[in-house]
């Protein structure tokens, strides 16, 4: 049997991780010096309470890597009842915790010498993981040979696109996570980074626009110029607590492309939150390339 995993950086719920039967990772992060796991004691994220802490906190929290110990753990209980795993996470390049997970995994290889373990990576990370893990997801409901849903993965993640805005400079700047973002570029001045993941799963700044409203039509100006069978393919659009502004998204892109898109809206987990801060909004979509 094969028991699928995926991880809280990929935006999928409990609730989600329940309707297909598969496993969660919770991705931890430090506030207040305190290393918090996203959904391990409830299936809810109380976004709100987070998201407003984070708009007035001076110490900006910090994230973290999984030990070995700790993928063990995940892990060990499917090797032991005879489970091969397929883990479909967040972008490998982004954080050093896949170089721990892959020391559990040969630890447990050893024990369990008859187990395999696969892995896809989405090259993405919020968002744009989440509409990747659905897709491959929906795709093994109706072929369920590991084979053919690794080479479908394999074909699928470079077409899904994302792009997105942070509110206030001082997150990204503070994490180091995106290339290209300069420390003088101002929050005061009201410009928000336009933030893409590349081919290789990296954030990268890639523009900027003056104001919300603007940053909020170039987000629509990708999907017009890069969007491949859009209609046929689920379009997210993701928040960090200002579900305000992500409606004003889907008003725009129904102005330009009709009705008939399916949208669903996500709340940016807190562990991709503490890196982008609040009031952002960002879109996946499927494309010709990312």
């Amino acid at each position: 049997m094969l028991k699928i995993f995926t991880d809280t950086d990929t935006d999928i719920t409990p609730n989600i991780a329940k309707e297909y039967g598969i496993r969660l990772i919770s991705m931890p992060y430090i506030e207040d010096e305190v290393i918090k796991y996203p959904f391990k004691d409830s299936d809810e994220f109380d976004y709100k309470s987070f998201y407003s802490s984070l708009r007035v906190v001076e110490k900006i929290p910090t994230t973290c890597a999984l030990s070995p110990e700790e993928y063990i753990q995940y892990f060990e209980e499917e090797f032991k009842n005879g489970n091969d795993i397929l883990y479909i996470h967040f972008s490998s390049v982004m954080t050093a915790t896949f170089d721990y997970m892959k020391q559990a995994i040969d630890e447990l290889l050893e024990k369990y010498p008859e187990r395999k373990f696969y892995t896809i990576d989405t090259k993405a990370i919020t968002i744009g993981s989440y509409n990747i893990v659905k897709a491959i997801l929906d795709y093994y409901k109706e072929n369920n040979n590991i084979e053919e849903v690794i080479q479908f993965a394999k074909n699928e993640v470079e077409h899904y696109a994302t792009y997105f805005f942070a509110d206030d400079l001082k997150f990204f700047k503070k994490s180091g996570r995106v290339s290209g973002i300069a420390a003088t570029m101002g929050s005061i001045l009201g410009i928000k980074p336009i933030i893409h993941i590349d081919q290789e799963g990296y954030m990268k700044n890639i523009g900027k626009e003056k104001g919300r409203r603007k940053a909020l039509n170039k987000l629509v100006d990708y999907v017009l110029t890069l969007g491949e069978d859009v209609k046929s393919h689920r379009i997210v659009i993701g928040h960090t607590d200002t579900l305000d502004l992500a409606k004003e998204v889907e008003v725009i892109l129904k102005e330009k492309l009709g009705d008939d898109l399916k949208i669903e809206y996500v709340l940016v987990n807190p562990v991709c939150g503490c890196h982008c801060g609040p009031n952002g909004v960002g879109i996946s979509f499927y494309a010709k390339h990312r």
